[in-house]
């Protein structure tokens, strides 16, 4: 019965670390997508710009 205490208490902080990577991970991810469409929605907004003026 020991060993599959020691087996269990083992375990649990690789899980605990996995979870805060993946936190990490969508974190990032979300901060890349933030700036990407805070800079794409700039360029598209003067290009719609300069199509309408060009109308």
């Amino acid at each position: 019965m020991t060993t599959l205490v020691t087996l269990l208490r083992r375990g649990r902080p690789e899980s605990g670390a996995t979870m805060v990577e993946y936190a990490l991970l969508v974190a990032f991810i979300a901060l890349v997508a933030l700036v990407g469409i805070t800079l794409i929605g700039s360029n598209l907004q003067s290009f719609f710009s300069s199509v309408a003026n060009n109308l």
